[in-house]
């Protein structure tokens, strides 16, 4: 005869907590199996039925309904394994995290895990363990910058709108200018890619002179329209206008919402007059200090980043020649961007921003 088991009866709690565990995606494995064994067993006497049922061997099977009679549930946990004592206590832990938040080595601007290794005593490798656990990345840093404009709120309200939800027969334009993009050619030739080693160009360049790309986002289809001026002037913006309102394709009664920064390029008496003879087009001026409310800068960053930033080009008439064929390409399949952030969203982050660093001291 088979010797006889320990009876194993759950009470309510600990069903519920082992069904828990065995059905919680982010559970372990090794938990979650040991919970579908326990449960499993409860119901089915014979090691062999669950182990089959579960796929495992029967001796896996005993070892965890002993355990779980013994210790209950602690006993499915992992036991702590036997090694050497810690060294860093945790107000070691606590003094490393406060002197790095709070603190600044004498005549630098952030600590460095040397700095701080000698500074509390510890090993580099304690000090960037610690850090990695807190995520403290004190080498890093970022910018940031709040806009003054005393309308903020009624324009990230306006401009957002016409994202989200623009009015019934109209075009919304997102337009700007990517001014003094320069024409850089290499003083060697670009080594290509080869296997293992990366794309490679000399770190000094010369200057052939600078182009302005302006450029007109169809926020709803993702097209642009753009042109190349030598010079960035309310003249050459005149121009673009013109070329926009020629090319712009549109059924009558159709108005156009045009979302601008506040250039004064954009606000000359000549431009005013621009769009008072044209009064199907609506002006909304975003926020100063927020160039990031409009679209067409995320247009800008691709072009940049795609086709600008390492290329040659050994005149302004080459960049010109690139940034036109690039929107050209682009127009062939455009996508637009979409955005996503309602009005009301931005202003809580931004207001979560203030409330930092209204008293930070600074």
């Amino acid at each position: 005869m088979a010797r006889p088991k320990p009876a194993l009866i759950l009470s309510d709690d600990e069903r519920q907590k082992l069904t828990t565990w065995a059905n919680r995606p982010k559970s372990t494995q090794r938990l979650a199996l040991r919970a579908r064994i326990v449960l499993a067993c409860a119901d089915e006497t014979s090691n062999k039925a669950v182990a089959s049922q579960l796929g495992v061997c029967a001796a896996t099977v005993g070892t965890w309904r002993n355990r779980f009679v013994a210790q209950r549930l602690d006993g499915l946990v992992d036991e702590p394994r036997p090694g050497a004592p810690r060294t860093v206590t945790d107000a070691d832990v606590e003094r490393v995290v406060t002197a790095t938040l709070e603190t600044k080595p004498k005549a630098a601007t952030h600590w460095s895990t040397r700095g701080m290794a000698q500074a509390t005593g510890m090993s580099q490798s304690t000090i960037s363990r610690i850090w990695r656990t807190f995520e403290l990345k004190p080498h890093r840093a970022d910018t940031f910058k709040l806009s003054t404009d005393p309308y903020f709120v009624e324009k990230v309200r306006d401009v957002v709108g016409l994202y989200l939800a623009p009015p019934d027969r109209a075009i919304v334009l997102s337009v700007d200018e990517k001014s003094q993009v320069q024409a850089l050619d290499r003083t060697q030739p670009v080594l290509p890619m080869t296997p293992a080693q990366v794309e490679r160009g000399t770190h000094d360049y010369v200057r052939h002179g600078t182009t302005s790309l302006f450029a007109a986002l169809d926020v709803a289809t993702g097209k642009v329209i753009g042109t190349c001026h030598r010079r960035h002037r309310h003249q050459e913006f005149l121009k673009f206008l013109d070329h926009v309102d020629a090319t712009l394709p549109r059924e009558p009664g159709v108005s156009v919402h045009i979302v601008l920064d506040n250039y004064a390029t954009h606000k000359t008496p000549a431009v005013k007059r621009w769009f008072v003879r044209h009064p199907e087009y609506h002006l909304h001026f975003i926020p100063t200090s927020s160039s990031w409310l409009n679209q067409v800068e995320r247009f800008f960053a691709e072009i940049t980043e795609k086709r600008i930033r390492r290329g040659v080009f050994k005149s302004v008439h080459a960049l010109e020649q690139a940034i036109t064929e690039y929107l050209a390409e682009h127009n062939a399949d455009p996508k637009p961007f979409a955005w996503v952030a309602d009005a009301d969203s931005i202003l809580d982050r931004i207001k979560r921003v203030c409330e930092r660093t209204s008293d930070s001291g600074h």
